[in-house]
């Protein structure tokens, strides 16, 4: 076995397969070749979501880096699904699914195959968390590169993304926008490649990864189009030659520290609530302790200091004129807020690594703000609990929208149900909207809610209702949302108890969300209820309904 090829069973003196040796000779290796480490490359590229459509493109990119570093990079794909296009309709209950099919995929890959390390190149939602956790089940030299963001739409002088096409729907329902105008802005939200402009849970998840140590500096920032991402991708072979040499792999960069690295950064940068849900699934495929009380204890001590959308005005495309992701690090570890001693992918620590990022100069922009004027000064994601959520709920909590809110039920049993209330104008002011039977379970799939928030935001009412479900929210979304409500309906947990009237209190200063009824009114509702039927027994849901964790677990399903 060579000093580099360390994990490659096939090709060991001490195991010879000469069947292995002759499908190698096959796919074009020559003799010399299989000495050198074999680098699994995981595309998730396909051709029908802007978001990974130019995966594959970029996984060449990094083949060459890999190859002119003496080594095989070969070359692989796993699933993709579009969180865009599923959002709003039953296509949803397979986004959160996929993640771990994903991880699974990528995990019987590299493991049968025994390639020395992997190279993920990923673009929507769920392909990173999906990634990063095959990367900790594997624990052997791993790299994640972003496929980028989008660059912003145009449309009449405004700049546009994922989420003006779906609020275009509520002012449609409000009749404050003409069919022309409505059709531009569905024309021309989505410029071309790249993944949701905002911070959104793609450039969520990317900037935290990055702040874990998973990906090379600057990888969450350059769009997709920018030259810097292909360099990037040359740039990869010789990152994975030297992890090789270091023997580095994800358990020793995925530590405690470095998830709270990440968690930070999610913070700092006003990030995904979906942020949650998955580092909690990341922590546990790396073995480690991570709980929503965790994340609180950081949330109460990183401000909020980034204007970006969906709650602000900026762009993912406009975080690289000021320094990137890596300025707004170098700045949160000059404030004690960064672990330095973490290890990266470059082979260095994380302090070593932003010595080499720019200045954030905040005389000249006004997109990251000093800590000491922040636009929150704790986190935005608050984690709830109460009588209506006893295991835990992830609100998303910016400030902009209050800090408390009481109002009245108004019970959808599905999302679809709110989009025709709307358009009906059956949603009213004051109102608190419980979307229902939207959990892991009974979604199944823990549906996004992006269209019924941005249709609420469209319609004029997103300062005037709030949203609770037991379902999850796009990074897309703002408003007065809270989510993951754990137990969830399908488990008989008190949301499923609810009913049109009940008085609901959100109350983000005391973290608690509370169904103003007595404990003996909540017993005798919950002595009626009957557990619906799954909606899939079969299939690839039907497993998933029979396997999956709550959302306070992280929605996991290779666990017993």
């Amino acid at each position: 076995m060579t000093e580099l090829n360390r994990f490659s069973k096939t090709l060991t003196q001490e195991v010879t397969n000469p069947a292995a040796q002759a499908m190698l000779y096959g796919i074009g290796l020559k003799e010399e070749d299989l000495a050198k480490p074999q680098v699994g490359i995981a595309s998730t590229g396909y051709e029908g979501n802007p978001c990974n459509m130019h995966l594959n493109g970029l996984s060449v990119y990094v083949k060459q880096g890999v190859t002119a570093n003496n080594m095989v990079g070969l070359i692989f794909n796993t699933i993709g699904v579009s969180d865009g296009m599923t959002n709003g309709n039953d296509g949803m209950r397979y986004s959160l699914p996929s993640r771990d099919i994903i991880a699974d995929s990528i995990e019987t890959v590299v493991s049968a195959q025994w390639y020395d390390g992997v190279i993920a190149v990923v673009g929507c939602d769920k392909n990173m968390p999906g990634a990063v956790m095959a990367m900790a089940r594997l624990d052997r030299p791993a790299i994640m590169v972003y496929g980028g963001t989008i660059r912003s739409g145009h449309y009449k002088g405004q700049k546009l993304d994922i989420v003006s096409a779906f609020e275009a729907l509520g002012k449609k329902f409000a009749n404050n926008i003409s069919d022309e105008d409505f059709k531009g802005v569905i024309q021309n939200s989505i410029p071309g490649q790249g993944a949701c402009g905002g911070m959104y849970t793609a450039n969520t998840m990317a900037a935290s990864i990055e702040a874990m140590g998973l990906s090379l500096p600057f990888s969450s920032s350059y769009p997709a189009t920018h030259e810097g991402k292909q360099e990037e991708c040359k740039k990869i072979g010789a990152a994975m030659k030297k992890l090789l040499e270091l023997n580095l792999t994800p358990k020793d960069i995925i530590t405690k520290k470095s998830l709270e690295n990440a968690l930070t950064v999610v913070m700092a940068l006003g990030g995904s609530t979906n942020a949650a849900l998955h580092y909690l699934a990341i922590a546990r495929s790396a073995g480690l302790p991570l709980t929503l009380d965790d994340i609180q204890e950081i949330s109460d001590r990183v401000p909020f200091i980034a204007d970006l959308k969906p709650s602000g005005k900026y762009y993912m495309e406009d975080l690289l004129g000021i320094g990137g992701v890596p300025a707004v690090m170098k700045y949160l570890y000059s404030k004690g807020l960064i672990h330095g001693e973490c290890l990266t992918v470059t082979g260095k620590t994380l302090a070593e690594d932003l010595a080499e990022a720019p200045d954030l100069n905040f005389e000249n922009q006004k997109m990251v703000l000093p800590l000491e004027t922040p636009i929150k000064p704790s986190g935005h994601i608050q984690i709830m609990y109460g009588n209506l959520t006893p295991n835990g709920a992830v609100a998303k909590i910016t400030g902009k929208e209050g800090m408390t809110f009481d109002g009245e039920a108004k019970v959808c049993e599905h999302e679809s149900e709110i989009i025709t209330m709307l358009s009906k104008g059956e949603i009213k002011a004051g109102q608190v909207v419980v979307i229902r039977n939207s959990g892991p379970k009974g979604g199944p799939g823990m549906s996004e809610m992006l269209k019924p928030t941005s249709a609420v935001m469209g319609a004029g009412l997103g300062d005037k209702i709030a949203l609770i479900t037991d379902g999850r929210f796009s990074g897309g979304t703002h408003g007065f949302v809270v989510g993951h409500i754990t137990p969830e309906a399908f488990d008989g947990g008190p949301i499923a108890l609810v009913k049109d009237g009940d008085r609901i209190t959100i109350d983000a200063n005391t973290r608690q969300l509370t169904l103003h009824i007595s404990d003996e009114e909540m017993a005798a509702r919950k002595a009626l209820w009957v557990q619906p039927a799954p909606l899939f027994t079969k299939g690839m849901l039907g497993r998933y309904i029979r396997t999956v964790k709550s959302a306070s677990e992280g929605c996991v399903t290779d666990e017993a």
